[in-house]
């Protein structure tokens, strides 16, 4: 059997490669993560690749697919926060404002021997947030494991007014475009190792 490799623990992209119907495992990637450039574009991609090769180095899956998201207020990184007060300065810099999500992705494909990276950047338009709707979200519990301190699928869809581009990058992986990657180099992922028997 051919087999493809989440090397994430993400639900949320785990959700979205079940959501088009491609057959896969999960592998998590457990290397510590380590940006070496400020620009958010090639951040991610470097995350991206660092993960898909841990992963693909450590299994004998025929396409490893690894991604990573950050948020970016003017240019400027903001990673998942350390605390509930971090939450709440990153909630307070997005607020009333746009800013912009990219989701970098790397596919390794062990045949070929080909590396796909790219980036995709999704703008996120938020309405103005009082001090108590900034507590309230934080309180939630909800911002503490997300890249900008929230989850636009969750309850921070109230305060979304808008978006520019696909929404499955801010979710976390842009389904659509890493699709169209591989289908690019011939590779199917939904049928991919679905037709083969063991």
């Amino acid at each position: 059997m051919k087999r493809i490799i989440l090397a994430s623990g993400s639900p949320r992209r785990k959700e979205l490669l079940e959501q088009i119907g491609v057959l896969f495992e999960i592998v998590k990637a457990e290397g510590e993560e380590v940006i070496k450039t400020d620009i958010p574009s090639e951040a991610v991609k470097e995350l991206s690749r660092q993960k898909a090769r841990e992963v693909a180095a450590k299994t004998d899956g025929d396409v490893v697919i690894g991604a990573d998201t950050v948020v970016a207020v003017s240019g400027r990184i903001l990673g998942k926060p350390k605390d509930a007060e971090d939450a709440v300065r990153m909630i307070k810099m997005i607020q009333g404002k746009a800013h912009e999500v990219v989701t970098g992705v790397t596919l390794i494909l062990k045949e070929s021997g080909q590396e796909i990276c790219f980036a995709e950047t999704t703008k996120v338009h938020v309405y103005p947030m009082t001090e108590e709707q900034v507590q309230a979200y934080v309180e939630s519990g909800e911002p503490m494991d997300k890249a900008g301190a929230y989850a636009i699928q969750g309850k921070f869809a109230a305060y979304v007014s808008g978006i520019e581009g696909d929404y499955n990058t801010v979710v976390g992986l842009p389904v659509g475009r890493l699709y169209q990657e591989a289908l690019a180099r011939g590779i199917d992922l939904i049928t991919y190792g679905k037709d083969e028997k063991r």
